[in-house]
Protein backbone atom coordinates (compact mmCIF):
# COMPACT_ATOMS: atom_id res chain seq x y z
CA UNK A 1 0.00 0.00 0.00
CA UNK A 2 2.87 2.25 0.67
CA UNK A 3 4.36 2.02 -3.09
CA UNK A 4 0.75 2.65 -4.48
CA UNK A 5 0.39 5.91 -2.44
CA UNK A 6 3.93 6.74 -3.33
CA UNK A 7 3.58 6.17 -6.79
CA UNK A 8 0.61 8.25 -6.35
CA UNK A 9 2.01 11.05 -5.00
CA UNK A 10 5.01 10.58 -7.46
CA UNK A 11 2.96 10.34 -10.67
CA UNK A 12 1.28 14.23 -10.15
CA UNK A 13 3.96 15.92 -11.06
CA UNK A 14 5.21 14.07 -13.95
CA UNK A 15 1.64 14.73 -15.35
CA UNK A 16 1.98 18.51 -14.42
CA UNK A 17 5.33 18.22 -15.97
CA UNK A 18 3.86 17.08 -19.28
CA UNK A 19 1.37 19.59 -19.68
CA UNK A 20 3.33 22.48 -18.86
CA UNK A 21 5.53 21.32 -21.81
CA UNK A 22 2.55 20.72 -24.34
CA UNK A 23 1.61 24.55 -23.71
CA UNK A 24 4.99 25.96 -23.90
CA UNK A 25 5.21 23.99 -27.05
CA UNK A 26 2.13 25.15 -28.50
CA UNK A 27 2.21 28.87 -26.95
CA UNK A 28 5.91 28.54 -28.97
CA UNK A 29 4.23 27.37 -32.57
CA UNK A 30 1.68 30.13 -32.32
CA UNK A 31 4.28 32.83 -31.42
CA UNK A 32 6.71 31.88 -34.61
CA UNK A 33 3.52 31.58 -36.78
CA UNK A 34 2.26 34.92 -35.68
CA UNK A 35 5.89 36.34 -35.88
CA UNK A 36 5.99 35.23 -39.48
CA UNK A 37 2.45 36.84 -40.24
CA UNK A 38 3.66 39.69 -38.87
CA UNK A 39 0.80 40.11 -36.27
CA UNK A 40 0.90 40.34 -32.46
CA UNK A 41 0.49 36.99 -30.26
CA UNK A 42 -2.57 38.22 -28.83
Amino acid sequence: MTALYGFYVLIWPALTLVVLIVIIRAVMRDRRKAKEEHRDLV
